[in-house]
């Protein structure tokens, strides 16, 4: 990224969020962006932030999750932030993980039960 600001429409454009979602997180205050009249420019942190952002909820954790973890950052610095982003990794992967013992349970007896559909059928 360029030392040159990004606009809002060019934030929505280049992360790919509408601006409706960008308003939100500017609301809940996960972005701050510098404002000039009506116009928002969002610099290196904001777009940072919305990086973070943005892979979090890919990860499924919650906004206030990813709030509570930006602000670690500002309060206590990297070495606090990284030792509860491992933490929070790690109940993650658990969920993560139970989640996929779930489904490939459901599509085995889904598999199974169409099979025997079949079977009957013939």
């Amino acid at each position: 990224m360029s030392d040159t600001p990004m606009t809002f429409k060019e934030m929505c454009e280049h992360f790919e969020v509408t601006p409706r979602t960008l308003r939100y997180y500017e609301y809940i205050e996960l972005l701050a962006p510098e404002k000039q009249g009506r116009a928002r420019f969002y610099g290196k942190r904001e777009v940072a932030r919305m990086t973070l952002i943005l892979r979090g909820r890919r990860f499924g954790f919650s906004l206030e999750e990813i709030r509570q973890f930006l602000i670690l950052y500002e309060t206590e610095g990297t070495k606090a932030q990284m030792e509860v982003w491992v933490d929070m990794a790690q109940r993650q992967i658990d969920v993560l993980e139970a989640q996929r013992r779930e489904l490939e349970e459901t599509i085995s007896e889904l598999r199974k039960l169409r099979d025997e559909s079949i079977a009957s059928s013939k």
